[in-house]
């Protein structure tokens, strides 16, 4: 089969007279290739229109392992350099999966395509536009899922905290309600009045009013060691054994000696030990279902970020959207990273802030990039400051870190589709391209501005 017939059975040439197809033919290099042959490099010059005769070629992004491919040609497909294309180098690794053969046309004959031959110039300039399409379609559900992936981990940690918690607590919970029959009989054998069971139950309910008394965080461990020694040795003194395991649960209710004090004037030496340990006992039985209440408590609200975030239980449709919300769940899902870097951040957010008219979910992948962004610009110990106001019919929303910024020659390129500073494997360079999508799309506006010690990205979109 000749040239002329080979591409005669591309899709996209089939309107398109044999003559021109003779022109390019006539003005074009063939070219076989073995299989794994790396065609071009990521950042090489794209100089050739490529013509995939036979055979395949994958794009990868060079790391030669499971989920490397990004994308694969197949015989007939048109590759690289087309008319009125804005394209000068490859984003990723061409490889021949297979042996290949190809016929390249070199860029500086396009101009000549476009004057001589229209047909041929029309179905190059519709492969353009449907490979803008769906490579735009695939960068945005990339990215989407990039966003996910990287807050999945942090995720994961978070969860496991509070799991952890509850699980731990259920398990010490089991065993020490075990004991609780023991503590019953010693309980029954008291002998108090009902006068004595009231000092008892006022005592113990102050203490769990206070809302655990004297907050341990706020205790050095100097102070906390000082009051149990205190608490030890009053015990000690009164004859009650156990005395430091039970010393530790009081203090953790701000119990003193003078409130042991007024206890024992109340019920007498004979029934102190058996009201020492019941108090301890429900002490230690309150904590341990505060530690499980806490804990759920906050896998709630991951839960809530996470629905809030992916927009579940909402419909698709353009709505008004409290960017507060969204900010909040970004930020929450994102706390692991920020945590590990030891990052100061601060988010300032007043109470009547508008809502905008947008998306949701696209919304929320625009404060994941500039927050992610953020955090790996910075040093551990670094600041990130994410301010959103009223600014007349907008709402102007702030995203600021104190890293070293953005060198002056590259931020005009910083929204433009595949470029990264980020080392190879760790960044598409699709991010800042899909910000800048979603920001036009709600008809708003992205401004960068950089410094060293301050980059602010901001973000305006109007509430209507």
């Amino acid at each position: 089969m000749n040239l002329l017939e080979t591409l005669q059975k591309f899709p996209d040439f089939a309107t398109v007279p044999d003559e021109q197809l003779q022109w390019l033919i006539d003005r074009s290099e063939e070219v076989n290739y073995p299989r794994e042959t790396v065609l071009y490099k990521p950042k090489e010059p794209a100089d050739h229109l490529i013509l995939l005769l036979d055979g395949r070629i994958r794009i990868d992004n060079g790391t030669n392992s499971l989920g490397d491919e990004l994308f694969m040609y197949d015989p007939h497909s048109i590759i690289g350099v087309l008319p009125f294309s804005r394209m000068t180098s490859f984003p990723s690794r061409f490889v021949t999966q297979t042996d290949v053969r190809i016929l390249r046309l070199h860029r500086d004959h396009l101009l000549g395509m476009i004057q001589n031959c229209y047909e041929l110039t029309a179905s190059l300039v519709q492969q353009m536009t449907s490979r803008i399409r769906y490579f735009t379609k695939q960068a945005q559900q990339n990215d989407k899922l990039a966003s996910l992936g990287r807050l999945s981990a942090g995720l994961a940690h978070e969860l496991n905290n509070p799991v952890a918690a509850v699980v731990r607590s259920v398990e010490t919970l089991s065993t020490h309600l075990r004991a609780t029959p023991e503590a019953f009989k010693t309980v029954m054998s008291l002998d108090l009045t009902d006068e004595q069971v009231d000092s008892v139950r006022a005592v113990f309910f102050k203490k769990m009013d206070q809302q655990s008394g004297i907050d341990k965080h706020q205790l050095s461990l100097m102070e906390r060691t000082s009051l149990e020694d205190d608490l030890t040795d009053w015990l000690d003194d009164h004859g009650v054994d156990d005395s430091m395991d039970l010393a530790g649960p009081m203090v953790e209710y701000g119990f003193t000696t003078e409130d042991l004090d007024w206890l024992l004037e109340k019920i007498g030496d004979e029934n102190l030990a058996g009201v020492s340990n019941w108090i301890v006992n429900n002490l230690v039985t309150e904590k341990l279902v505060s530690d499980i209440s806490e804990a759920s408590k906050r896998i709630s609200t991951l839960i809530g970020s996470i629905k809030n975030y992916t927009h579940m239980d909402r419909g698709t449709g353009k709505e008004q959207v409290p960017l507060a919300e969204g900010l909040r769940s970004t930020i929450t899902l994102l706390n692991h990273k920020i945590k590990s870097k030891h990052i100061d951040l601060t988010l300032t957010i007043p109470d009547d802030l508008p809502s905008v008219c947008g998306w949701a979910g696209e919304l929320n992948q625009v404060w994941t990039n500039l927050i992610d962004n953020a955090i790996d610009a910075l040093p551990d110990g670094g600041k990130i400051e994410i301010i959103s106001q009223r600014d007349r019919e907008f709402v102007l929303t702030k995203i600021i870190d104190n890293g070293t910024g953005i060198p002056e020659d590259i931020r005009d390129k910083i929204f433009e589709p595949f470029f990264t500073t980020k080392e190879i494997g760790k960044g598409t360079g699709l991010g800042l391209d899909i910000v800048n999508g979603i920001v036009e799309h709600h008809n708003g506006s992205i401004k960068l501005k950089s410094v060293p010690g301050h980059t602010e990205f901001s973000v305006c979109l109007p509430t209507q």
